[in-house]
């Protein structure tokens, strides 16, 4: 039998699900990550170089390209006596290989393992993570006393500086990785087997995002219904059921068979294939006052935190986008975005109050502005009272939409992003470029307040934020106007 020589990650891609790994084995040139794996990526670097500034002294084993290097640089260190700390040390035996974030050595050749994670708990696969690596250091002789899982302290408040001492929260995982190691042997032998046999057939469930996202989920869907039973509300469970029922195709299901008055309507108006539109959405936009305020955020939680004064993860707002339409039917654009010349949320706050002025509904898309302003107050106490005044005028434009309009083409969603072709054809986020998701605006931010960043991608980072947030705010107007009937 072939030996197939597997990572630590590619065996932790099997734990999840054997299908993906042959697939990242066998035809790697199917991945497609998604935005948000790829923004867990970068999130996952900046905690590692994070974590490793914990560690004063320690030694990087780079070769990242070169695996057979970075396993001679790890043994050659590794044979000198007397205690080292190493960042990345590579190990392989028996054909698995894996890289230890952090390895400590101590006078009596002890070993101390420790395993850093972006998430702000212990998670069950955190745990066949370290036993994994337990396993191979124990083949190979090292004498592993304690196997720490690292994890983010979300209390944690950054006091500036470069000081992240207690970014991180240690916990003792020793006993549950020593009690995993009959499952590790047991887990090589069997994803070995699945990759001497041809692509493994899986249905697909809850696998499929859990504990990541999949990145084949695409080639696993493979050919679909003309209108496939995905296109309804209410997640893979839903779904599977339906599937499992034998429906594949939206048309295929009955009448009646759906319970649940939502899909039962999302189900009437595909088959039919027109949009409907109560005119309660109308009735209930008709009866606000003016002026009309169409706001949204852009913010960042990083999880190493880059203000003196902010927590990991916590939204903090570096930007807003405003269009403040008159009864007359004038429309005037408010902007705000941080120059990066100190944390951005107070100057944003104090903008914001000064734009939305003191009357008239503040219209959100979703409840996370509400979240963002709770924030803002807890950041700046002294502008309670305007703050407040604000959350006191928001009104969620989500639930109107979702209670009144459903169209064929948003699938089953009621994102913005789903909603907005169907009743504005001429405004798309498809030409959006550098910053297309939430997420990339974080991303974007931060690369453009970088003091190494070059002038000229600076610039070209503030056009595609300004543009994203602009986007968000016209489409609000815009669907408002679809919903009082005024498009």
């Amino acid at each position: 039998m072939t030996k197939h020589f597997l990572s630590k990650s590619k065996l932790i891609s099997g734990w999840q699900c054997g299908k993906r790994l042959w697939l990242e084995k066998k035809t790697p040139e199917l991945l497609k990550f998604s935005a948000s794996t790829e923004a867990v990526f970068a999130i996952g670097h900046k905690v590692g170089e994070a974590a490793q500034q914990q560690f004063p002294g320690g030694i990087l084993i780079e070769h990242d390209q070169v695996l057979s290097e970075a396993l001679r640089e790890t043994e050659e260190l590794l044979a000198k006596p007397g205690p080292l700390t190493l960042f990345e040390a590579t190990f392989q035996t028996d054909g698995v290989l894996i890289r230890t974030d952090v390895l400590i050595r101590d006078e009596h050749d002890a070993v101390r393992l420790i395993e850093v994670k972006a998430s702000t708990s212990v998670k069950e696969y955190h745990l066949n993570d370290c036993a994994i690596q337990l396993w191979v250091l124990e083949k190979l002789g090292l004498d592993v006393v304690r196997v720490d899982l690292a994890h983010i302290n979300n209390q944690f408040v950054y006091p500036g500086g470069g000081d992240y001492n207690g970014l991180f929260t240690c916990e003792d995982v020793t006993a549950e990785a020593l009690s995993l190691q009959p499952m590790v042997p047991q887990l090589i032998t069997e994803m070995r087997d699945v990759l001497d046999g041809p692509e493994p057939e899986i249905p697909m469930g809850a696998q499929c995002t859990k504990p990541f996202e999949c990145p084949f989920i695409d080639h696993c869907k493979g050919d679909q219904a003309e209108m496939p039973v995905s296109w309804l509300p209410g997640g893979r469970t839903v779904h599977a059921r339906l599937e499992a029922e034998g429906y594949c195709d939206i048309r295929d299901i009955p009448e009646g068979h759906i319970t649940s008055e939502v899909r039962e309507w999302c189900r009437r108006v595909s088959v039919n294939g027109e949009p409907e539109l109560n005119p309660n959405a109308a009735q209930e936009l008709g009866k606000l006052g003016w002026p009309r305020y169409y706001f949204d955020f852009e913010t960042m939680g990083p999880a190493v935190p880059v203000f003196a004064g902010t927590r990991p993860y916590n939204p903090q707002a570096f930007q807003w986008s405003c269009h403040i339409e008159y009864e007359d039917g004038r429309i005037e654009h408010r902007e705000f975005l941080a120059d990066g010349n100190g944390a951005p949320m107070r100057p944003c706050a104090e903008a914001l109050i000064e734009a939305l002025g003191n009357e008239g509904p503040v219209f959100m898309y979703t409840s996370y502005e509400d979240g963002v302003l709770k924030n803002l107050i807890g950041l700046s106490p002294d502008l309670e009272a305007p703050l407040q005044a604000i959350r006191a005028r928001l009104v969620d434009l989500h639930p109107i939409t979702k209670r009144n309009y459903y169209h064929p083409d948003m699938h089953g969603s009621w994102s913005i992003k789903a909603v907005l072709p169907t009743v504005a054809s001429d405004l798309s986020y498809d030409g959006l470029d550098i910053v297309s998701v939430g997420t990339d605006a974080e991303v974007a931010f931060l690369e453009m307040i970088d003091k190494e960043a070059a002038p000229e991608r600076a610039t070209e980072l503030k056009a595609a934020l300004l543009r994203y947030c602009k986007l968000d705010t016209e489409a609000m107007v815009r669907l408002a106007h679809y919903l009082e009937g005024r498009s």
